[in-house]
């Protein structure tokens, strides 16, 4: 059985976040400039055995999807093109980032730490597969 990676894709940044071998714990693995996302997914998968990528969905309070969706799609396109052996889906991410910013003030971070977007992008990539671990 492989992991599972998570991704918080956003124009500039992607989270990413991973499993254990069992499927168990979810932890932030790292934040990447999101034109170098394909490449080190590329690296990734020949290092390690994944068989899920989960792709935070932004959804509006409504339930329909948020603006942002329509950067994500084309993204998607080139992951189904790159991996096609491996599965994709989709967890809904809202409020991830105001939880992860929480989590932060929450953790005792200083204000500098807590102005790394970087840093909250991996968290919520975390929180995104923490959520789909629990939808399964």
């Amino acid at each position: 059985m492989g992991r599972i990676l998570a991704l918080d894709y956003g124009q500039k940044r992607t989270g990413v976040a991973v499993t254990d071998e069992l499927r168990i714990i979810a932890s932030g693995l790292t934040t990447l400039a999101t034109k170098d996302i394909i490449p080190f997914l590329t690296q990734y998968l020949k290092d390690e055995m994944v068989d899920v990528l989960v792709v935070g969905e932004p959804k509006q309070m409504n339930n329909q999807p948020s603006e942002s969706e329509v950067y994500i799609k084309p993204f998607l396109t080139k992951l189904f093109e790159a991996f096609p052996d491996v599965k994709i889906e989709r967890q809904d991410e809202r409020f991830t980032s105001k939880i992860a910013f929480q989590s932060m003030l929450d953790s005792g971070l200083k204000k500098k730490q807590r102005r790394n977007k970087g840093l909250i992008d991996e968290i919520s990539a975390t929180l995104i597969l923490q959520d789909y671990l629990k939808r399964l």
